[in-house]
């Protein structure tokens, strides 16, 4: 749109342009992302600068999202992807596997934010821009104990690059992508990680409202797309109703299920 005047752009030129998008095999995830800036940046020229008489990406339509993403990582998986990656590698997938963070949120974690005694880290600066304590198990906090004996003294950061500096998250995201393809693992992602995270913790009885505040989520709805349960996982439940039945039929002796 850069040819085009403010006044010249309307609701049809960007429907236009989210057409487009789709012919360049874009998915609406990332349409409506591009869509919302747009309309933000039309939002400042409207009510701040009186560029314009109004938002013409206000009637605009945002595309329908297919947000659900049914993927974790088998113990089968967690090893061969392990065994393809280097020391350090391995514990940001160790690390993120045991506490559900982003990988922004591991990358960005400096030591005053551990606090060993106590077992338990805080997160500043979370996705939805409130602090967070996540309390670690054992394998964590033996992990960072070790890495507390041997920490950087020209770095606060608990994971860095050879040079004493933050991670890259693009280049750690292109390099797990490659050990994922030579480990032999189809259709997974760092965040995927997160996600086995909380699949896992649903999957051992973990109730989904403390799954939801250990990811730091505000809308459980949100939990519930990282969370499944397959169906071994799911017979603790049913035979609840087993032990109920038979105490009633042995209490009132109304009731056979024999």
């Amino acid at each position: 749109m850069g040819d085009f005047m403010l006044f010249e752009i309307s609701p049809r030129l960007v429907n236009e342009y989210k057409v487009k998008r789709y012919q360049d095999g874009v998915k609406p995830a990332t349409i409506n992302r591009e869509i919302a800036c747009l309309k933000k940046a039309f939002n400042l020229a409207y009510r701040e600068w009186e560029w314009l008489r109004e938002n013409p990406v206000a009637r605009v339509n945002m595309e329908k999202e297919e947000n659900k993403r049914d993927r974790w990582l088998t113990y089968d998986e967690e090893l061969r992807l392990l065994n393809k990656s280097p020391d350090w590698m391995r514990d940001l997938i160790i690390f993120a596997l045991n506490t559900g963070m982003r990988l922004s949120e591991i990358l960005t974690l400096k030591w005053d934010q551990v606090d060993l005694n106590r077992k338990i880290l805080i997160i500043l600066n979370s996705k939805n821009g409130e602090k967070r304590g996540i309390p670690l198990n054992e394998v964590i906090s033996e992990k960072l104990r070790v890495k507390s004996k041997i920490r950087s003294i020209k770095t606060n950061f608990v994971f860095y690059n050879r040079d004493h500096r933050q991670f890259n998250k693009i280049v750690v995201s292109h390099k797990f992508a490659k050990i994922v393809k030579r480990a032999g693992i189809e259709n997974f992602r760092f965040h995927d990680l997160r996600h086995t995270f909380a699949t896992r913790l649903v999957q051992s009885g973990v109730d989904i409202y403390r799954v939801s505040h250990l990811l730091g989520h505000k809308d459980l709805k949100i939990t519930q797309r990282y969370s499944h349960h397959y169906p071994e996982s799911l017979r603790s439940a049913v035979e609840v109703l087993s032990v109920t039945n038979l105490s009633q039929s042995e209490n009132y002796g109304k009731i056979n299920y024999l």
